[in-house]
């Protein structure tokens, strides 16, 4: 079912339903924009490039004696009673950060209703944040989650970095698995925390259907020594919106039914279920103070990017 609206154009090289190389590969164009350098993702997005600046970690160095001007924070107090003499602390900026992203393929994203697929749009930000990554000097590592395997990606330093990632979500898109050995998503984030590097920027992509309320306390121990940022892709259908005035046959992963969607009710219903899901992740996200941005799966990413909304940070 196909409810394109006119002003709506796919991205180039992209029949929103299938993955390429080509689609995936322009973003690398399109991230040189978004610079300068040791600028936040997150800045560019959002357009709030003071306050969401990314926090660059500082190496130790070494200890020299004090010179007129230093700041007394880093005073060294144990060299310097140990001396007798004042000394200080040197640090070295830490300029590499591992960004990782956790990006789901998994059954309820192979979904669309107007542009492209969710998993498509998944994609093609994902492939963004890669080459933004390498552009800021950072190594760039995913895992991808199918629904039932995960594909992992280490994290990898230039040009290699996005490579790997967008031939593993070519891969992962169109492979077929059996559902019945389906992964929940808590393995997802389990083998994140193990393949994470201390520090690194996490940014979780996908539409949250698959997320529980017991992993939180994963989330939380993940978040203990890393930045996360949620990305939830959502489709205009999931919410009841559509002009399509037929009845359509509609499946997901676990159930398959006839909706009317000239009947007010059912699109009713499909919005009291989304505003229920918006609860539950607002609610998680908040609770662990990691920032919410919505993406839409009917509009092409460029687009959307100006004026990303963001929940709370």
């Amino acid at each position: 079912m196909t409810d394109t609206p006119v002003t709506a154009s796919l991205p180039p090289h992209s029949d929103g339903v299938n993955l390429c190389l080509a689609e995936l590969l322009q973003y690398k164009n399109q991230s040189v924009r978004w610079l300068p350098p040791a600028q936040s993702v997150w800045s560019q997005l959002n357009g709030q490039h003071m306050s969401r600046k990314k926090g660059r970690g500082m190496n130790f160095s070494e200890v020299r004696p004090y010179q007129a001007g230093d700041d007394i924070r880093a005073i060294d107090w144990r060299v310097t009673a140990r001396t007798g003499k004042t000394h200080t602390k040197l640090f070295t900026e830490e300029r590499e950060q591992p960004v990782m992203l956790l990006v789901d393929l998994g059954a309820s994203m192979k979904f669309g209703s107007q542009l492209m697929l969710k998993s498509i749009q998944a994609a093609h930000f994902a492939s963004l944040l890669s080459w933004l990554a390498v552009s800021e000097q950072d190594r760039i590592g995913a895992i991808i989650y199918t629904g039932t395997q995960l594909i992992e990606c280490k994290p990898t330093a230039r040009q290699q970095g996005p490579l790997r990632l967008i031939n593993a979500l070519i891969d992962a898109h169109q492979s077929h698995s059996d559902e019945s050995d389906s992964l929940p998503f808590s393995s997802a984030l389990k083998h994140l925390h193990h393949l994470c590097p201390k520090g690194s920027e996490i940014v979780v992509l996908s539409d949250f259907y698959q997320l529980a309320e017991t992993d939180k306390r994963r989330l939380s121990q993940l978040r203990q020594h890393n930045r996360i940022q949620f990305v939830q892709v959502h489709d205009p259908l999931e919410q009841g919106q559509t002009s399509f005035k037929g009845t359509e046959h509609v499946a997901d992963s676990r159930q398959s039914v006839w909706l009317d969607f000239s009947a007010k009710k059912t699109r009713e219903k499909l919005n009291e279920q989304y505003l229920g899901h918006q609860h539950f992740i607002h609610d998680m996200a908040l609770s662990l103070a990691i920032p919410l941005h919505q993406i839409s799966a009917a509009e092409p990413l460029m687009q959307q990017l100006g004026g990303m909304k963001k929940h709370h940070g």
